[in-house]
């Protein structure tokens, strides 16, 4: 009987090959054998017997030992991939000796689906089901299913490479005939029909779309099922409580099953985007669920679904080349960006330069962030914008305060009500009978002294006056005193003043000084995680968001539910895919889908868009259901791989599959950095002038003025002054590759990790300080050649960081006793040099080191401009243009950095 019979197939990967030519759908790093389950998706496992969805761990000895075989990136540490425990493949220690064999370029990881698939046995009639009808014709099935009548020698299977069924398997089941209606149960179900299929015990039943019914050589009768997600069945897992639970997601994931795995009709409506939100309201009443966007497990995309949305029992995929048709809207008026956690700019500089390149006018409008400093650079950079140096919580409540206050000078029409505190109605009486009761108040005896409001200068959520009591404030300059005696006052306490508060509000919407509802058109920004940090010992691993350092993902989020701007890009840490499962990087996946965004989420290393280092961080873009999904712009250069990749987020590195690509040679430090003026460690000039002309590309590129000219000032190279040991201890270590505190007398190295040699004495400094300290020689347990290392021409650096000590990093100059400059690392970062950054030096570091590297953004910004043209394509990646980031002018001289640095 039904209930006792069980789903028997197998989920394939996502047809990532079709709907994503770059990327082959083998192409999976797996900590469990199921490629669904890895993506993040539980799904039904194909086995002969009733069998229940395959657990995390599963998978036979076979498949186990497959994997195993798989090929991987050079210089990755290949775990077992049976061990529970292991979550992600993680690099040898990169500094331990950098002539190990390490990747250059990006090598894809390759696992084979495993090979062997067990024939179902033949089950009676009355357990599964019955065709009825007459076949379809043999020509024309033979043209909609082609893959199923190959020539075979009697064998239910046949060894091909499907393209519409489970892409990698070896072996397609083999038709005797084709049929458009099965019973089962005394239900007839019909091929383009909705069902139910039945799940192991206490699981939901799966749902799927018929596309195909058609009887085995072998005369078992079978069903292609294309398969439906739930949220909780995608990469967002348990995260899901923000999408509607009625909400379902198409694949383009299909499987062959017993047609007596079939349980009961079901009733979805696809609801392709069209623009019409009561339309689509009155649809989602009427049904069982609702799809109104496509899943697929490649960079973990959620996307409309097309406009014309059909289901052809004789196509490999779902997504047609005009799928959510965007019309070309006018581009050439300015766009707005609003980046948050915005530090120095890095992103939004970058964003902006790419869509420039692509020929859109995108303007960083407003920025916000904590760090005073970070703020005063960006200001100094952008004066066209408005830059705010308070937290993003008070930020967003300022919004909804402003929104309040435009509703009741009558400039938007909103659904929000007017602000409580600014009442305009009896304002034309109060003036009057102000007039009438003009008198000079200061000249009477016993009255106090009445300040007199001139104009307001700002406006503010928080506690400026630190008297504990958050809320809206106004910075006003009073009648007849000077700025010394500007102060900032609640709403509250200015209700005789609402014309002069009017008056402010008018002028800030005509000149844009907030962001409303609507009137954003791009958000970008890296929220602080610090709760993931690996350098945090007491993480909440159980529930992140709980944890007050994370508080951050959720106020963007919450500023984009508000905000509502065409476009979304968030920027973070790996971390964010490797902390609890994931939990932060689904939470965001989850937040965006469930306010209606489309989404996807991607990693990308920096080097790969031509910088010494490499750099991997995690955007996540997502966009309104009428734009354009913006796409991963592809590398530009080949990269010198140091880093880890969370397994189950295998299919989310941006790279290409093969590795005959041809790309730009990877660069190296003095690619970057050879060109700069000799300085010493107690250099105290913030700007001086070249002394040497551009030896490489790079050199040339970052040495352009914002007018496309030359540079002739160059600002900020110095570097942190080192203290007079650290000083001593540097110009000890030997100015040679590789070189570090390991090469001072008295340190020895036996397998691996560094002893004192008691052959020698201790070397002591003038201070009386030894010359190598304990906490050199105790580092990761003595195994570490970090501190105090010297890094070289040739090499690239894992990631710019935000100190410049030389205790635990290799940070110092090639040939010069001092570490790299601050405009050193802003130029390992990407930042151009006319970039001046502000505030204290340990703070300018800081800037450089929390940015996001300039190119990265610049690439991602080309894309975002196609989206805003309609143009970006259906895959989740494309190739930048050939002509992309040229540098117009002479060739330079390509003398190798290092000759020009003898």
């Amino acid at each position: 009987m039904v209930s006792q019979r069980k789903a028997s197939s197998r989920l394939a990967e996502a047809a990532s090959a079709n709907s994503d030519s770059r990327r082959k759908s083998s192409r999976v790093i797996k900590k469990v054998l199921d490629p669904a389950a890895d993506a993040g998706i539980e799904a039904p496992s194909v086995v002969a017997a009733p069998a229940k969805r395959k657990a995390s761990g599963d998978g036979t000895p076979a498949e186990q030992d497959l994997s195993r075989k798989s090929k991987r990136r050079k210089g990755m540490e290949v775990l077992d991939l049976t061990d529970d425990g292991v979550e992600f493949y993680e690099l040898e220690d990169e500094d331990e000796d950098e002539d190990e064999d390490v990747s250059h370029g990006v090598n894809v990881v390759n696992l084979a689906r495993p090979p062997a698939r067990r024939a179902p046995a033949k089950a009676s009639d009355d357990d599964d089901g019955e065709f009825i009808g007459d076949p379809v014709p043999v020509e024309e099935a033979k043209q909609k299913w082609s893959h199923r009548y190959q020539k075979t020698t009697g064998r239910a299977y046949a060894g091909i490479k499907s393209i519409t069924i489970q892409d990698g398997a070896a072996d397609i089941l083999q038709a005797k005939r084709h049929f458009t209606s099965a019973k089962v149960d005394n239900v007839i179900y019909n091929v383009g029909e909705d069902a139910y299929v039945m799940a192991g015990e206490g699981e939901d039943n799966y749902i799927c779309k018929i596309i195909e019914m058609f009887e085995s050589l072998d005369g078992v009768r079978y069903f292609t099922a294309q398969w439906y997600y739930r949220a909780k069945d995608t990469v967002i897992k348990s995260c899901d409580e923000f999408v509607d639970k009625r909400r379902v997601f198409f694949s383009e994931v299909k499987d062959d099953n017993n047609i007596g795995c079939l349980v009961q009709k079901v009733n979805i409506q696809r609801i392709p985007y069209n623009g019409n939100s009561n339309s689509r309201e009155n649809i989602r009443s009427d049904c069982d669920f609702y799809c109104d966007m496509m899943y697929l497990v490649p960079f973990s995309t959620f996307l409309n679904l097309p406009p014309d949305f059909t289901v052809p029992s004789d196509s490999s995929s779902t997504i047609s080349s005009d799928q959510d048709v965007v019309e070309a809207k006018e581009h050439n008026s300015e766009k707005t960006l609003l980046d948050l956690y915005s530090g120095c700019g890095g992103m939004s500089t970058g964003l902006c330069l790419g869509a420039k390149e692509s020929g859109i006018n995108l303007v960083t409008k407003w920025a916000v962030d904590l760090n005073q400093y970070a703020c005063e650079s960006l200001r100094k950079n952008h004066p066209e914008t408005n830059v705010r140096n308070e937290p993003a919580e008070d930020f967003l409540s300022l919004l909804k305060e402003w929104q309040q206050l435009c509703v009741s000078c009558l400039l938007i029409k909103s659904s929000c009500p007017p602000h409580p505190h600014l009442n305009l109605s009896s304002n034309e009486e109060e003036e009057e009978n102000d007039d009438d009761d003009n008198v000079d108040e200061s000249n009477v005896d016993g009255v106090d002294e009445v300040y007199e409001v001139e104009h307001i200068l700002d406006v503010c959520y928080g506690d400026p006056k630190e008297l504990k009591k958050p809320g809206l404030y106004f910075k006003i300059h009073w009648k007849g005193y000077t700025a010394d005696y500007d102060t900032w006052e609640p709403i509250e306490g200015l209700s005789d003043c609402p014309q002069k508060i009017k008056e402010f509000v008018v002028n800030g919407f005509k000149e844009k000084m907030l962001p409303l509802p609507g009137h954003v058109d791009v958000i970008c920004g890296g929220p602080p995680c610090q709760g993931i940090s690996g350098f945090n010992r007491f993480r909440n691993s159980k529930n992140p968001l709980q944890d007050p350092k994370n508080k951050q993902l959720t106020v963007f989020m919450d500023m984009v539910d508000f905000l509502r701007p065409r476009f979304v890009l968030m920027e973070n840490v790996v971390d964010l895919l490797k902390f609890s499962n994931g939990f932060l990087g689904r939470y965001g996946l989850s937040r965006l889908v469930g306010m209606n965004y489309q989404a996807r989420l991607g990693m990308m290393a920096a080097g790969s868009y031509g910088l010494p280092q490499f750099r991997m961080r995690v955007f996540m873009w997502g966009s309104l259901q009428g734009e354009k999904l913006p796409q991963y712009p592809l590398p530009t250069n080949k990269v010198v791989f140091r880093g880890v990749v969370p397994t189950e987020f295998e299919l989310n590195y941006v790279t290409y599959e093969s590795p005959d690509v041809s790309l730009k040679k990877e660069l190296f430090l003095g690619d970057a950095i050879s060109d700069l003026p000799l300085v010493e460690n107690n250099e105290q000039r913030d700007d001086m002038e070249y002394a040497n002309e551009p030896v490489t590309e790079f050199q040339q590129l970052i040495r352009l003025g914002r007018d496309g000219m030359p540079g002739k000032v160059l600002h900020d190279h110095r570097p942190l002054q080192l203290n007079d040991d650290d000083y001593q201890r540097v110009c000890h270590i030997p100015k040679r590759k590789g070189a570090n505190f390991r090469d001072l007398p008295g340190v020895k190295v036996v397998a691996k990790k560094v002893q004192w040699d008691q052959d020698v004495e201790r070397v002591y400094l003038p201070s009386g300080k030894p010359l190598v300290p304990d906490y050199a020689m105790t580092f990761v347990n003595g195994t570490s050649s970090k501190p105090f290392r010297r890094l070289w021409w040739d090499e690239t650096v894992p990631t710019v960081v935000t100190r410049a000590e030389p205790h635990n990093q290799a940070i110092v100059h090639p040939l010069q006793d001092r570490v790299l400059t601050i405009r050193e690392n802003a130029r390992l970062q990407g930042f151009p040099d006319y970039y001046k950054l502000y505030g204290p030096i340990k703070e300018r570091y800081i800037q450089v080191g929390n940015a996001v590297a300039v190119p990265v953004g610049k690439a991602l910004g080309y894309s975002l401009a196609l989206a805003f043209k309609g143009l970006s394509g259906v895959s989740s990646t494309f190739s930048l243009p050939e002509e992309y980031g040229e540098i117009v002018g002479s060739p330079v001289d390509q003398m190798s950095p290092a000759e020009v640095s003898q």
